[in-house]
């Protein structure tokens, strides 16, 4: 059986079964981002208590070294990419105070 156009042009699938995985799939990566979103809000908010504590106590607001470690740590995890994420979030997590 195939699928109605409103239901191929949504998901790409051809067929009924394929749309219904597809859509259970998208529910999921949508429901993953939604946590990977609210971790990154967490990392953000935890990062700024380290920049608070850091600039108060007469030091610079970001520390390169710990930095190069971060990207380090999601090169190794993830390949090339990662690092490309880890200086997205590292970019998100700076100057907020």
């Amino acid at each position: 059986m195939t699928t109605n156009t409103a239901t191929t042009e949504k998901t790409g699938a051809r067929t009924d079964e394929a749309a219904t995985l597809i859509g259970d799939a998208r529910e999921r990566i949508d429901s993953l981002d939604d946590r990977i979103i609210g971790l990154i809000q967490e990392r953000m908010a935890v990062s700024a208590v380290i920049q608070e504590a850091r600039i108060s106590s007469g030091g610079r607001r970001v520390n390169l070294n710990r930095e190069m470690e971060v990207l380090g740590h999601y090169r190794d995890a993830l390949g090339k990419p990662g690092t490309a994420l880890a200086m997205t979030m590292l970019e998100l997590c700076r100057g907020r105070i």
